[in-house]
């Protein structure tokens, strides 16, 4: 939790840095326009609002922009590598992040063109240890960049990572017209605050803002974001790292809290339970003078001194056991980081609340005792006694059938989201980044033919991306079914003529892209069935036909696709458009092989890449496992909420082990009796077992709903989800009775196979 909540806040000044949310929608002529949701907005933008909110708000401090990253080829002597996020940034960005500079000038080191920064990490992999600050690295087999700068590694807490800062006078020499197009969207806007400045106020002076600026397009607006917000508060699209889950915090955290109270009723339990051996001690302490405060205090010391011991053996196995939490959750949990003063200050507390809450009933009910009565051996446990511990069986068997039922719909809907039919074939689909290299791109027919005429190769296809990977948006014409043009801003696919049927997308109307069409190539475009509903169509076929315009293309909609799953299935499916990529804006080359002989047919390939492209490193992939990274934080979930309900379990088995034991030991006189009287070994365990049995129903009876309400709330993240079926709670029921059944047996069944003689000898 501590680490969740910590994002970003390394910064120093991170109470004042917000950055610009922006909305793009479409808005047709005359239509009113409603103030947007919070879902409408994205933290991926355009660049000229950077600029002139810095020159028209005085409130504004520092101002900071950053593109999306970039995957370079460096090079340094015989060192080659395919070095993937880097950000080209302003060279303000040291001055609005708490980046540690290790070398260079924090002041210049953005500043010229074909500068970088490299991570420690990045540096050290091509100078090692040495001064990196002048160096020259060779970019794509063209370029040259001059390192001005090696940045500490970025903190694990860190919603913006990279392996390295490019200067943004590189990139305006790129391309400098988006830096003044309000319709290009590629860059992320953060900014520092002034002291005492209100954004409330910025915020209220937006409106007339946009009427200085961006007059021609009502569908713009935009909204300022606290930083500290970014990773577990915002629901903005097109985030530049990774986004928290808050409604997983506070699952963790009441997970934990379960396990404490678990612990904590089997302590009362128990400590109730052995009431009848501390009875005596009580009695003559009363005799004595002993005040009913004093032995409650005696009784609460004894819980908080049993807390403290088991808190030292805990930060010990805490340490010794991170290292398989950060594997489980996917954190970096780095003991000299982890074991902060704060936490030390919520161990204290924690202790001591563990203490205090296992220990108050017990002193209370403890110093209660008459002592005439106990000394005279008529002391007997009340019926209220026993109706208590009963509850609280009951109480913690329900939290942990709970927890076993939400570990089953958890794996449950994992399986149904890797087994889900996503609309194209993702195995044995292997993926060459290539990286929109120039003499790849020129020659890209005669590679593929190449890499197509290995053995065990089915077809080959090129793309800007495949599924699971970034999509832009943009603004597309199409048809109506009344006949007027409507805009839209769907995402797009720029695809080749073999990508569609190489992934096996199936076709709802229309045609695929052909060769055999000299059009298809410059004025047809494919959409998804989404699109299709999206611009009024009920029914793809109807789509056909029908005139669109798309960032400089003209022409006709030649097919409809069904839809696939190009996403998460954590969201629908978008609407998509698909056009034929010209070269220079292509990426990726899918590869599809046979099951047989991969590792024969990837050396294959390997070959042949190094003697049609040996300017390129032989970079690839399996498709079907980097689409399920989507996944990661899904499963990462699943493997600690597995743990943590194992071990609910086990603690609530041992209080019942423990209570089990004490009960046997209480009738161990009355077995001994029953069983001279003809008793069978089977007759004596279900005497003992029922009891608990019984409790262990109503627990799952309580624990169902229960269940249900929790993991819908869970399960609403998903678009694609199961329905909790009855089974589930079937299987749970059963493994509770058992896990139950199999804690107490062992003190049952020895107690059935007692010698009588031994326990009614004295009687």
């Amino acid at each position: 939790m501590q680490h969740e909540l910590s994002y970003d806040r390394y910064n120093t000044r991170h109470d004042r840095i917000y950055r610009v949310l922006q909305t793009f929608r479409s808005v047709e002529k005359g239509q009113k326009i409603t103030a947007p949701a919070p879902e409408d907005y994205q933290v991926w933008g355009c660049a000229p609002v950077g600029p002139a909110l810095a020159a028209d708000f005085p409130q504004v401090k520092e101002m900071v922009q950053f593109m999306s990253p970039v995957s370079l080829l460096l090079e340094y002597g015989d060192k080659r590598l395919q070095q993937e996020n880097l950000i080209c940034i302003d060279s303000t960005a040291f001055k609005v992040f708490s980046w540690k500079l290790l070398q260079g000038n924090p002041q210049t080191a953005l500043v010229a063109p074909n500068s970088i920064v490299l991570t420690q990490k990045i540096a050290e992999k091509f100078f090692g240890h040495t001064n990196a600050v002048g160096k020259t690295l060779r970019v794509n087999n063209g370029d040259h960049f001059t390192v001005t700068g090696v940045v500490a590694d970025v903190p694990a807490n860190s919603q913006i990572a990279f392996n390295g800062l490019i200067s943004m006078s590189t990139a305006r020499k790129w391309r400098e017209d988006v830096f003044s197009a309000w319709g290009y969207v590629d860059f992320y806007t953060y900014f520092v605050l002034k002291d005492h400045a209100d954004i409330a106020a910025m915020q209220a002076a937006v409106p007339a803002f946009l009427k200085r600026h961006n007059m021609e397009d009502p569908g713009y607006t935009i909204a300022f974001e606290k930083i500290d917000d970014a990773y577990l508060h915002s629901k903005a699209s097109r985030q530049p790292g990774p986004v928290g889950s808050m409604s997983n915090i506070y699952l963790f955290c009441c997970i934990g809290i379960i396990i404490l109270i678990i612990a904590c009723v089997n302590f009362m339990n128990l400590s109730t339970a052995r009431s009848l051996e501390r009875a005596k001690e009580v009695g003559v302490r009363k005799v004595l003078g002993v005040q009913p405060s004093a032995l409650r205090w005696q009784f609460l010391f004894e819980s908080i001194l049993i807390s403290m011991i088991a808190a030292t053996l805990a930060v010990a196995l805490t340490n010794l056991s991170l290292p398989v939490v950060s594997a489980l959750s996917g954190k970096d949990f780095a003991p000299k980081v982890f074991f902060s003063g704060q936490l030390a200050a919520w161990m204290v507390i924690l202790t001591l609340a563990t203490g205090v809450l296992a220990g108050a009933y017990p002193a209370w009910f403890l110093s209660r005792f008459q002592p005439i009565a106990v000394l005279k051996g008529v002391f007997k446990p009340s019926n209220s006694n026993i109706s208590l511990r009963k509850a609280l069986v009951i109480f913690q068997f329900t939290l942990s059938i709970t927890l076993i039922a939400g570990t089953a719909i958890v794996y449950t809907e994992l399986k149904f989201l890797n087994n889900h039919d996503l609309g194209f074939t993702k195995d044995q689909m292997l993926v060459l980044n290539f990286e929109g290299d120039d003499q790849v791109q020129q020659n890209l027919e005669s590679i593929k033919k190449s890499l197509a005429d290995q053995p065990g190769v089915v077809s080959v296809a090129a793309s800007r991306a495949v599924p699971g990977e970034f999509l832009p948006n943009a603004g597309t014409d199409i048809q109506g079914p009344d006949g007027q043009m409507t805009n839209k801003i769907p995402l797009i696919y720029e695809i080749d003529f073999d990508f569609i049927s190489c992934l096996k997308i199936p076709l709802a109307a229309g045609r695929n892209f052909s060769r055999a069409f000299i059009t298809d190539s410059t004025q047809a475009i494919v959409i998804n069935e989404a699109a299709a509903k999206l611009y009024g169509y009920r029914h793809p076929a109807d789509a056909i036909g029908k005139k669109f315009s798309q960032w400089g293309r003209q022409g006709t909609i030649i097919g409809v696709v069904k839809n696939f799953n190009f996403r998460s299935l954590h969201t629908e499916v978008e609407p998509l458009t698909l056009r034929y990529g010209m070269p220079g804006s292509l990426n990726r080359i899918e590869v599809a092989i046979k099951a047989e002989h991969v590792a024969a047919t990837i050396t294959a390939l390997e070959k042949t890449w190094k003697s049609v492209a040996p300017q390129r490193p032989f970079l690839y992939y399996f498709l079907d496992q980097s689409f399920n990274k989507q996944y990661e934080a899904d499963q990462h979930f699943g493997y600690l909420f597995s743990l943590f309900s194992c071990l609910a379990i086990l603690i609530a088995c041992l209080g019942l082990f423990g209570l089990a034991t004490f009960t046997a030991q209480q009738r161990v006189k009355e077995i001994g009796i029953r069983k001279v009287l003809g008793a069978s070994v089977y007759n004596i365990v279900v005497l003992i077992s029922k009891d608990f049995m019984r409790l262990v129903l109503i627990a799952i009876v309580i624990a169902i709903p229960l269940c249900i309400l929790i993991m819908n709330q869970w399960l609403k993240d998903f678009a694609y989800r199961i329905t909790i079926s009855p089974g589930i709670f079937i299987i749970t029921a059963i493994i509770a009775l058992l896990i139950a059944l199999l804690t107490i047996s062992w003190q049952t069944i020895k107690a059935a196979l007692a010698n009588p003689v031994e326990s009614i000898k004295n009687e």
